[in-house]
């Protein structure tokens, strides 16, 4: 089984970083990470690059793609390179899957429209306008369809494609070899529990704000 995960500049590391965790521990996996250009490829603060070893079109056919979000993912909303190597690879995969502003990027290459999905919680009302019945859920599954919410919750999803692939009892395996049991200091992970001050802040900061 090849698992692509595509990057581009000024993505979010965890949001690539936390599925491959999960996903290389399935046996017999190949994973690769994909790009418009081999080599490495920065983050969205420009301090860790990870490397393409393969472009778009070394990798035709993975039987799973894996896209990232960030505030590159801005940029690539009309690149037909990699839109359509969305399409193309979509075509013929198992399972198409996203992390946070990831899911938007599948919307602009029409792969969500009519169905649920979910992204970072400040870009929700942005991807009801591809089509999408949007939802606040951690991680939906559609069909052959996975995406995730915000950043962290890559690891749920690469989790959750994990038991679909190789079965609950490995995936339970992995969830405990990788020692996943959060337990964070605070209880500000989504908007509806942090602070109204706080989640505000950044609803007016967002570049999601529809004009």
């Amino acid at each position: 089984m090849q698992i692509a995960i595509a990057l581009f500049e000024r993505y979010t590391s965890l949001d690539a970083v936390g599925p491959y965790e999960m996903l290389a521990r399935v046996p017999g996996v190949d994973i690769v990470f994909v790009a418009e250009r081999t080599g490495p490829v920065c983050n969205d603060n420009g301090s860790l690059a990870l490397v393409a070893d393969k472009t778009f079109a070394d990798v035709p056919a993975p039987d799973v793609i894996v896209v990232p979000g960030g505030p590159g993912q801005h940029d690539q909303m009309e690149n037909e390179t990699l839109l359509g190597w969305l399409r193309a690879a979509d075509a013929t995969s198992t399972w198409t899957t996203s992390v946070c502003t990831g899911s938007l990027l599948l919307a602009a290459a029409g792969l969500l429209e009519g169905r649920r999905a979910t992204s970072h919680w400040l870009a929700l009302d942005f991807l009801k306008g591809f089509g999408v019945e949007a939802t606040v859920e951690r991680v939906v599954v559609d069909g052959k369809y996975v995406t995730a919410a915000g950043v962290s919750s890559g690891i749920d999803m690469g989790l959750t494609l994990v038991g679909r692939i190789a079965g609950d009892e490995h995936a339970m395996a992995v969830q405990l070899l990788t020692e996943y049991d959060p337990q964070p200091p605070y209880d500000a992970g989504s908007p509806a529990k942090a602070p109204a001050a706080l989640v505000e802040e950044f609803r007016a900061k967002s570049r999601f704000i529809l004009q």
